[in-house]
């Protein structure tokens, strides 16, 4: 695989992980009581994969595709939770073992979930870039195999199955509302549906208080943000990847930014229209329908793509 992935390398990680993923529905919204948008709206429930995320697609598709030698010294990350969670789960899955690094932000009921999996945890720094530093150093000094959440050519890959999902379930899919929060999942998913419907809009949502790509697009080059002030903990790096900041100047048709607050109501909306239970992260898509700042004409076929399950809706 080259640097950048291609639609074929996303075409060998579906074949590839099909059996240690799910193929999550892609459910129109019907028979709700507030709607969001005047045209079809299409949930990508991701939030019904394994592990309750998206990320167990990539970091499967990277563990499937590792020597055993390096799996029996075991895979090392860090995470804002979800892509811990999906690396525990692959490994637990190839008889491996997973240390994971979380930064102080993460939810506690993540950190219990990784330690169920059968994961080491360690708690460093207040952002996921100072937990991402200490890990780094942990994989150097103990000869085990670092699998980063968003700029691993393999994990954007295997991310990219659930556009080529999506796409083959609802082809007459016209815009796509993906949740940026280093980019991977934005990035896997632009490839795969680009290539498949060339006409398709890609709109990615960040969080007002981490708008990593969003700053980088307006500064041409890719930023380092000061500060990260969200409660979105999975959508927070302060810096993305030149690999995926790459594919998104490319491939990615607009950037917006939500806020908390909003993300929350939208969390509220999945839960009381539909009975999802999404994390901020997972209502990042549906918070940027209900601001009605979105454009594209409204009679459209939207897609959002609900990635991450948690309790923000019902808490």
């Amino acid at each position: 695989m080259t640097n950048r992935p291609a639609f074929d390398d996303i075409e060998a990680a579906a074949d590839r992980i099909k059996d240690h993923v799910r193929r999550t529905p892609c459910l129109r919204t019907r028979f709700i009581k507030q709607p969001v948008h005047d045209g079809p709206l299409m949930l990508k429930l991701e939030c019904l994969q394994v592990t309750g995320s998206f990320k167990a697609r990539g970091a499967s598709n990277a563990l499937l595709q590792t020597d055993g030698p390096t799996l029996e010294r075991g895979v090392i990350t860090a995470s804002g939770g979800n892509h811990g969670l999906a690396v525990a789960y692959a490994a637990h899955a190839a008889g491996s073992r997973a240390t994971v690094y979380l930064p102080e932000s993460a939810p506690p009921a993540k950190a219990e979930k990784l330690r169920q999996w059968g994961a080491e945890v360690v708690i460093e720094g207040a952002v996921f870039d100072e937990a991402n530093v200490a890990a780094l150093e942990r994989a150097e000094r103990d000869g085990m195999a670092y699998l980063h959440p968003f700029n691993d050519p393999h994990v954007i890959a295997g991310q990219g199955t659930a556009g080529r999902e999506m796409m083959k379930q609802s082809p007459e899919i016209d815009v796509i509302l993906v949740a940026i929060g280093g980019g991977g999942l934005i990035s896997g998913v632009a490839i795969a549906a680009k290539a498949m419907k060339p006409d398709v809009k890609i709109i990615g949502i960040e969080a007002e208080g981490a708008p990593t790509l969003r700053a980088s697009r307006d500064a041409g080059e890719l930023v380092t943000l000061d500060q990260i002030n969200t409660a979105a903990g999975t959508l927070a790096p302060r810096r993305s990847d030149p690999l995926n900041f790459a594919i998104i100047e490319d491939l990615v048709d607009d950037i917006v930014t939500v806020s908390d607050d909003a993300m929350y109501e939208a969390a509220r909306w999945l839960w009381f229209e539909m009975g999802i239970a999404a994390e901020l992260s997972g209502a990042a898509a549906i918070a940027a329908l209900q601001s009605g700042t979105l454009n594209y004409p409204t009679d459209a076929t939207v897609a959002a793509i609900v990635c991450g399950s948690g309790r923000d809706g019902i808490d």
